[in-house]
């Protein structure tokens, strides 16, 4: 028996079902044209024109990536979708569709999860691509895994493997954003909305991915854990060094100052800072670099410590961004 509309906000999980949930988050959604089999068979059936899918995962832990007391569950759905479409075209590829594995406890409500579920579905749109299937069960605390897949159209993947000394350093899309957001947050503020609302949902600069592969790039990666964590990455993969100008980088106004009120160096936000899906990609040195792109450094040999990643020639004191189980 389906609610009536006065207690539809306080219906759990426990009362509709798996089943009936799927049938909510699901019902009336439209499909791209890759997605050739949507959910509600035993697998989804997707395009891959060229013979090669893109895949990737992240998983999302309440307490841990989000708060519901800090973001909507809309928001979080948002969030997590970004995280992995980020992914996706730091390979040079576009994504064409999402699969999400969802555990949360009966009593969650289930107006929350198909708000989480909108999110989704909302950023997935963003890039053109689907929810096309998942599966959802039982939990003690609300975990959300997301697969991504994508389409290369042709392109040889971008990996973290091809940076070669000589080659530029370049960043498009905001940097310690979220980590301000983040930092607000965590002093009990809700304000400024902008960064906040950064932290909340990111705003990964998508058509940049393939932009930057279809220009030349020799490797890429979103800025996932902080621009120095992710770049170390790189580094270690291709077997170089880069070297960071920070006189490249150029810190918003916004982060001076509620760093200036925190009493926070907002350049160890634009370093270290994650989750603002940002990506970093080196580039030919005579490669000119596409719109959008900012140069911030340069790829070296590696020097005696092996690959490694410097800021105007010394190395970050501290942390170089998120350490998943340094933390617990």
């Amino acid at each position: 028996m389906e609610p009536d509309g006065a207690s539809e906000a306080s219906v759990s999980l426990r009362e509709v079902g798996e089943f009936g949930l799927i049938t909510r988050v699901t019902a009336g959604r439209a499909q791209p044209g890759t997605t050739l089999l949507g959910p509600g068979d035993d697998s989804a059936v997707v395009a891959a024109p060229d013979g090669r899918v893109v895949a990737c995962t992240d998983v999302l832990v309440e307490g841990v990536h989000f708060r519901l007391d800090w973001s909507s569950p809309e928001q979080v759905g948002r969030k997590a979708a970004a995280a992995n479409l980020a992914d996706v075209v730091a390979m040079g590829a576009v994504p064409t569709s999402l699969l999400v594995g969802l555990a949360a406890p009966a009593t969650t409500p289930a107006r929350e999860l198909e708000q989480l579920a909108d999110g989704l579905w909302a950023e997935a749109s963003v890039v053109g691509a689907g929810v096309v299937g998942g599966d959802l069960t039982s939990g003690p605390a609300l975990v959300l895994s997301v697969t991504a897949l994508g389409s290369l159209q042709g392109r040889e993947a971008v990996t973290r493997a091809g940076a070669r000394p000589g080659d530029r350093v370049a960043v498009c899309g905001r940097l310690g954003w979220s980590a301000a957001g983040l930092a607000v947050l965590g002093r009990g503020f809700r304000s400024p909305a902008a960064l906040v609302n950064a932290h909340r949902v990111p705003e990964p600069p998508y058509a940049a991915g393939p932009q930057a592969a279809d220009a030349g790039a020799t490797a890429m990666i979103d800025v996932s854990d902080g621009l120095l964590a992710d770049l170390g990455h790189v580094a270690r993969a291709s077997g170089v060094a880069v070297r960071l100008r920070s006189a490249a980088f150029s810190v918003p106004e916004r982060l001076v100052e509620i760093g200036s009120a925190l009493g926070l160096d907002p350049m160890d936000w634009v370093l270290t800072g994650g989750e603002d899906h940002a990506l970093v990609a080196t580039f030919p040195p005579d490669t000119a670099l596409p719109d959008g792109w900012a140069e911030i450094g340069v790829v070296e040999p590696p020097g005696d410590g092996g690959p490694a990643v410097s800021v105007d020639g010394r190395p970050h004191e501290g942390d170089a961004g998120w350490l998943h189980f340094a933390k617990f």
